[in-house]
């Protein structure tokens, strides 16, 4: 049988081949390149939100389980309507909406709350504004020494990281403290953890104003909120224009608002907003740099981190000790309670616990944020340390103790001269391993306001618009941090075994 293709004209096929599916793919490319496009062929507009923010932006229904509502629900729902598709809330924490806009593949808007800061209008495209809003700064009541943002020179303002806030925080010499959620802020103010908290007015007037020992200071700024659209994407953020106008001049967009509780004569700027007034708001542009500044913050975060995790490490092993000591030689009730404590803190998210310490005790137990990390982690630790050292008191002969006290050595002398010794031998691995783990750990603590090492890291990387240098400078300090311990455990296991 002859061959359908001579040998000696495979190769140029096969090139040809491979030529006709290459110019495919890019054409595909091509194609998919069209923000606008995608979204009418997929027939889901995906927006990007956090939850956490709650009322009035998004949030879950409590009616209606698995359902969003809020005002920036409904205008995701008309806006999608306009373009012909449905709406899909796509779940984002705040802080990373727009390095995650960037990357793509998750949502094709991010629509927020975003403010239009001049960092931003460098990294993604931005629509026409559809709410204008006052930064409103808040005090306790019996604190008289604000009355306005220049008193707070130096004091902690609480605020919400990489926002407008932020920027105006740090501009007035102010000592920003971020947080992760709009509640926690009022409740630290409340508790005198910090000295003001400067947020958006719509934030401030639902978690703020109600609170009887807070007043409002003033509102100290203006801004926009718009939404965000990948760079490159011009013609999605186009048609995004042309239907915000349209359900404005259509009355649509106010009467979302007034569903919520959230219009003012201001918001008819809205209406009336015209393409000269978004070049305008957008052409102000601003990229920080990793430079000396942000080299001495990292540095900084990193000291924190460490006073965070060794002095958590120094309250979880000696509790840790007596509660294995409990458990193999106490009352049966003790140690009962030992066994509880344990089952506890193990079966626990620390990030529940440190929640639960810091904001669900606030009322009855006063602690500032470094001290809250470090209890929190110290008590978490000790539950592990206790296991630790349980093992190691069990792999100790137990003729060893047998003899001490035929000798008539005490228990606890005993325990303190024969036992203990050789358990901590065999536990010195498994504590420098926790150490070790308690120094990445500490990175939860960010979540009640603690600025450690990796809450810089994510700070940063937001500014200066990239993740890998930061992310390699970060991963840099907490190998320089653990790596010395790791030698020094190793050196001490050699000379415990030389005796």
């Amino acid at each position: 049988m002859q061959e359908l293709l001579p040998r000696a004209r495979r190769p140029a096929f096969l090139t040809s081949c491979v030529a006709l599916l290459a110019l495919t793919l890019l054409s595909c490319a091509g194609k998919e390149a069209s923000g606008l496009e995608r979204v009418r062929r997929a027939g889901v507009l995906r927006w990007g939100a956090d939850a956490q923010g709650g009322e009035p932006y998004a949030m879950e229904d409590p009616d209606q389980p698995g359902h969003m509502r809020g005002f920036e629900v409904e205008l995701a729902d008309a806006l999608a309507r306009e373009l012909g598709v449905r709406a899909q809330f796509v779940q984002n924490d705040w802080s990373s909406l727009i390095p995650s806009l960037e990357r793509g593949g998750s949502f094709d808007v991010a629509l927020n709350g975003i403010e239009v800061t001049p960092a931003r209008v460098g990294r993604v495209l931005f629509t026409r504004p559809y709410y204008v809003f006052n930064l409103r700064l808040l005090a306790r009541k019996d604190d008289a020494s604000v009355t306005q943002l220049d008193s707070l020179r130096g004091r902690r303002v609480g605020t919400l990281a990489n926002s407008q806030a932020w920027d105006l925080l740090l501009r007035s010499g102010a000592q920003a403290v971020p947080y992760e959620g709009v509640e926690e802020p009022y409740i630290d103010l409340e508790q005198g953890r910090v000295d003001g908290v400067l947020m958006d007015d719509i934030i401030a007037q639902r978690y703020g104003q109600p609170r009887p020992g807070l007043r409002v200071v003033g509102d100290v700024g203006e801004g926009y909120y718009a939404i965000a659209v990948r760079p490159g994407e011009e013609d999605l953020r186009a048609a995004l224009d042309e239907a915000l106008v349209r359900i404005a001049h259509s009355g649509e967009l106010r009467a979302i608002f007034r569903r919520w509780g959230i219009d003012s004569a201001a918001q008819q700027r809205m209406v009336d907003w015209t393409d000269a007034q978004t070049r305008e708001v957008v052409s102000d542009t601003h990229t920080a740099h990793l430079g000396w500044g942000q080299l001495v913050l990292f540095l900084q975060a990193s000291v924190v981190t460490l006073l965070v995790s060794i002095g958590a490490m120094a309250l979880a092993i000696p509790l840790g000790v007596g509660l294995a000591l409990v458990r193999l030689y106490g009352p049966a009730w003790a140690g009962r309670l030992a066994t509880t404590y344990v089952e506890l803190f193990r079966g626990t998210p620390v990030l529940l616990q440190l929640y639960v310490l810091y904001y669900g005790l606030a009322g009855v137990l006063r602690l500032d944020a470094l001290s809250a990390a470090v209890l929190g982690l110290g008590l978490n630790y000790a539950a592990y340390e206790a296991e630790v050292y349980r093992a190691g008191v069990l792999a100790v002969p137990r003729g060893q103790l047998e003899a001490a006290l035929s000798l008539g050595m005490p228990m606890r002398l005993a325990l303190r001269r024969v036992v203990m010794p050789q358990a901590f031998r065999v536990a010195l691995p498994g504590v420098t391993n926790d150490f070790i783990a308690l120094l990445k750990d500490s990175s939860l603590v960010s979540v009640i306001s603690v600025v450690e090492l990796t809450k810089r890291m994510t700070i940063t990387a937001v500014d200066v618009r990239s993740w890998l240098l930061p992310g390699a400078l970060c991963a840099l300090l907490y190998l320089a941090m653990s790596y010395p311990l790791s030698r020094l455990a190793r050196r001490l296991e050699a000379r415990l075994a030389r005796g």
